[in-house]
């Protein structure tokens, strides 16, 4: 089994930041695997906030390109995402999931599917 093992969420005051690291193990060809991190607030889907393939290629919504930075470590297989000057709306609970990418990681990180294997979730919170 695949596990994906995620941290770095907590609370924070509008305009500070917060690194969200997802690991995985037990997979084997790791470096083919997708690894993205996707919110979901109450009453809504699981949505792509940003992943980042074993290539280098990555996906980040154009409204968070200025504050928000995903990055890997092939070396340890897990990955980053920093994220600057949130905003409340940027609350929510982040899961990370991988997969072994078969097409892009743009169309990875479209919507959560429930074949991703998925970490246990991590909150953030952003209010003052």
């Amino acid at each position: 089994q695949v596990q994906v093992v995620e941290s770095g969420g907590g609370s924070v005051r509008p305009g500070g930041s917060l690194r969200l690291s997802c690991a995985i193990s037990g997979a084997a060809g790791a470096e083919n695997y997708a690894i993205g991190w996707f919110r979901q607030v109450p009453g809504k889907e699981r949505e792509g906030v940003s992943c980042i393939d074993g290539r280098g290629g990555t996906y980040l919504a154009d409204s968070l390109k200025d504050r928000f930075t995903v990055s890997r470590d092939n070396a340890d297989n897990t990955a980053y995402l920093q994220m600057n000057n949130l905003k409340p709306d940027d609350a929510g609970d982040y899961y990370c999931g991988a997969v072994r990418l078969l097409t892009s990681v743009q169309n990875f990180c479209s919507t959560g599917r429930s074949y991703y294997n998925w970490g246990q979730g991590t909150q953030v919170t952003v209010s003052s």
